[in-house]
């Protein structure tokens, strides 16, 4: 268990906290901003949901950096990563501030690209992430960021930057995705 993977298990453990004051039904008040009431819950889920949405960057940069690559942490991390992304697009469904469409179309492609990425493994091949995936990903944090903070700052002079990042995203998502399939079916037609 060496630090990567530790910090890869950090990011598993903020999960039920963020999804904790995005979601119980406590009041912990609203801070409010200018003309807008942003509840505290949502801050506070939002910061830790930013928090361990680093620490994939964080647990690669040190494991890349002092060659503390395990097969252990290639399992963990990108299941940490589903996981994450996975409960924050269901809790964002939930308070209505996504479409459940939405979340389906980034959580389907999460389990199709995790499907072959098995299969590969299976064969003993590592299958990296492309840019367009590291990409993907990056949008995908930062829309869910500003939906949990309800697009503050940007609704206070009515430019809706949330959605904006969402439907990058999730264009991002179908197109990474299909690039995934094109490049990868050769791997998926061997396992026929």
């Amino acid at each position: 268990m060496n630090i990567p993977n530790k910090i890869t298990i950090s990011r598993i453990i903020l999960i039920p906290l963020f999804m904790f004051f995005l979601l119980a039904p406590i009041d912990l008040g609203s801070i409010l901003i200018v003309n807008y009431d942003l509840p505290v819950a949502h801050l506070i889920g939002a910061l830790l949901f930013i928090i361990a949405a680093s620490t994939d960057w964080l647990d690669g940069y040190y494991a890349r950096k002092y060659n503390l690559v395990t097969n252990f942490g290639k399992f963990l991390d990108p299941l940490a990563d589903k996981l994450l992304m996975t409960a924050a697009l269901i809790a964002l469904v939930e308070l209505m501030l996504l479409p459940a469409w939405i979340a389906i179309v980034i959580i389907s492609r999460e389990f199709a690209v995790t499907g072959i990425r098995l299969v590969a493994a299976a064969d003993g091949q590592v299958i990296a992430a492309s840019n367009l995936g590291k990409w993907k990903t990056v949008f995908q944090i930062i829309a869910v960021a500003a939906l949990m903070l309800h697009n503050l700052p940007f609704e206070l002079i009515g430019f809706p930057f949330a959605t904006i990042v969402v439907w990058i995203a999730t264009i991002l998502t179908i197109i990474s995705g299909w690039d995934y399939f094109v490049k990868n079916k050769h791997i998926i037609l061997k396992s026929k």
